[in-house]
């Protein structure tokens, strides 16, 4: 299991910083939540955030594009730095094009499955992505409780992925924190993706080490 820190949660003043100190503490991997004020009601940060963090550490960085025509800036963000590109299928018109294109630019293709989908919405694409993101809050804004029966989609999916024998990875991400990570493991989850329970407390370190530690060290 890898954790990914949500730098949506972090302090922008000390942006550099606190990806340094998470990275130091065991996260092995970056979730950067890229919202446009359209497709969700929050307008985050663009390119040149991405390209901030890609300068700053060496871990994989996984934009999440939570806006509309997410094809239209597979190239920007590719070129910003990401490793890992997440496109939501219900903005776009051509999902199979945008996930060929991120592989096209030599880049990890990601769906991500809104809370309110059903698991039909990512299954038909299933063998054309690298990884899934289980969506367990409404995307939109950070800090939301975890929606219950998350776990169960979790559990769904990874049933799907194995007995369709992919490399699929699937990430949950949304309410996660050190009393349900051990459980979102046992589903399933090859990443869960934290930012309120990280980075709020003002020692992100710690709670990297804390999640960690709940999760198990030996994974699911």
């Amino acid at each position: 299991m890898r954790l990914a820190p949500s730098i949506l949660s972090a302090d922008f003043a000390k942006l550099g910083d606190q990806v340094a100190e998470v990275e130091a503490a065991g996260a092995r991997q970056l979730h950067l939540d890229v919202m446009d004020g359209r497709y969700v009601q929050n307008l985050t940060f663009g390119p040149l955030v991405v390209q901030a963090v890609r300068r700053s550490t060496k871990l994989p960085l996984d934009v999440h594009l939570q806006i509309e025509n997410a094809d239209r800036w597979i190239d920007v963000f590719s070129d910003a730095g990401a490793d890992m590109i997440a496109v939501h299928p219900e903005t776009l018109h051509h999902v199979h094009h945008a996930l060929r294109e991120i592989r096209r630019k030599g880049k990890k293709a990601g769906i991500a499955l809104h809370p309110s989908n059903p698991l039909a919405a990512v299954v038909e694409v299933l063998s054309e992505v690298d990884y899934v993101i289980v969506m367990s809050v409404h995307p939109g804004f950070a800090g939301q409780a975890f929606i219950p029966g998350s776990f169960g989609r979790l559990e769904q999916l990874r049933a799907l992925v194995q007995a369709r024998k992919l490399a699929v990875e699937i990430a949950i991400d949304g309410g996660m924190a050190v009393d349900n990570i051990r459980q979102a493991v046992k589903s399933g989850a090859d990443v869960v993706v934290s930012g309120s329970a990280i980075f709020a407390g003002g020692d992100p370190a710690a709670r990297v080490g804390e999640m960690l530690k709940a999760a198990g060290a030996n994974g699911r």
